[in-house]
């Protein structure tokens, strides 16, 4: 029997667990935002590590993969300017036991076939059409334009004071199916809309 006051060993066990698991989510977020602020860094570097981590703080439903083994499908529409520095990021990696692909898309079908859509501003004259091609799809639409999160689109890249932020539309979200971490909502600069 313990002394008045002497916390239980399984007590100590889940706390010291607890802790531990805290700590980790705090050190992904510290390393993401210490990578996104060096200026040694390109601009699409920084956009692929943000991709990659996209991964880990949004929840999919389970039906939007085609199987246990299914990977998460990143899919780059418009002109391409990560170089090899998106493929470089996902090299080896896995979500929940999913590795992670990287297509080019061109068409509207192949869109709906994507986890991740990233909708370059090379195409931000189609954007509202493209986001209401497939929206009501589990995709997450991810941007670099300036009135991405307006016309419907997830998560949009935005340059600030010379660096990269983000705005998030949870609505957009919702409709999509697509729960997005209170981590990732943290780090954000703008969120328009409520969770569901």
């Amino acid at each position: 029997m313990n002394k008045t006051g002497d916390q239980p060993l399984w007590e100590k066990n889940i706390l010291k667990k607890t802790v531990n698991w805290f700590a980790c989510l705090g050190l992904l977020f510290w390393a993401a935002h210490a990578v996104a602020e060096d200026e040694s860094m390109s601009e699409y570097q920084i956009k692929a590590l943000f991709l990659l981590n996209f991964t880990k703080y949004v929840g999919w439903p389970a039906d939007s993969f085609a199987g246990g083994g299914a990977p998460v499908i990143i899919g780059i529409y418009g002109e391409d300017r990560f170089g090899d520095a998106l493929k470089k990021a996902v090299e080896g990696k896995s979500v929940s036991g999913r590795r992670i692909i990287i297509q080019t898309i061109a068409t509207y079908d192949a869109m709906g076939k994507c986890n991740i859509l990233f909708i370059s501003d090379s195409e931000k004259n189609h954007t509202g059409d493209i986001l209401y091609k497939i929206r009501g799809l589990p995709v997450l639409t991810v941007g670099e334009s300036g009135q991405f999160v307006d016309q419907g689109g997830v998560i949009n890249f935005v340059e600030k004071e010379g660096r990269i932020r983000l705005e998030i539309n949870l609505d957009a979200a919702g409709q999509a199916n697509l729960q997005i971490s209170s981590k990732l909502l943290s780090v954000a600069d703008l969120v328009k809309g409520k969770a569901r």
